[in-house]
């Protein structure tokens, strides 16, 4: 039995972000949903000390192929509707 694993990397502005505080606020309640929602392994990746930008990388384990597609797509459209933060880009890896 295969399974198969995805991987998500997203590039956020925060505009409203004015310091790490913010953006601190901002990132622990989108991580809490995305883990809660969507059980998957996210954390901050990358640009921890700017206060307007994030990367977050997800990371879950499917079935199928189809099935990590669909997780990572819930998963990004779960950022997109975050009003506190804008996605610049969104990288995705499925094997």
């Amino acid at each position: 039995m295969a399974a198969s694993s995805g991987l998500l990397i997203i590039q956020l502005h925060l505009p409203e972000a004015h310091t790490l505080k913010d953006k601190r606020q901002v990132l622990q309640s989108l991580l809490g949903r995305l883990k809660a929602r969507l059980n998957v392994a996210v954390a901050e990746t990358g640009h921890q000390d700017f206060h307007q930008r994030a990367e977050i990388s997800l990371a879950c384990v499917a079935g199928t192929r189809l099935g990590c597609d669909r997780i990572l797509d819930d998963a990004l459209a779960l950022v997109e509707f975050e009003p506190r933060a804008v996605v610049l880009s969104a990288e995705r890896e499925v094997s």
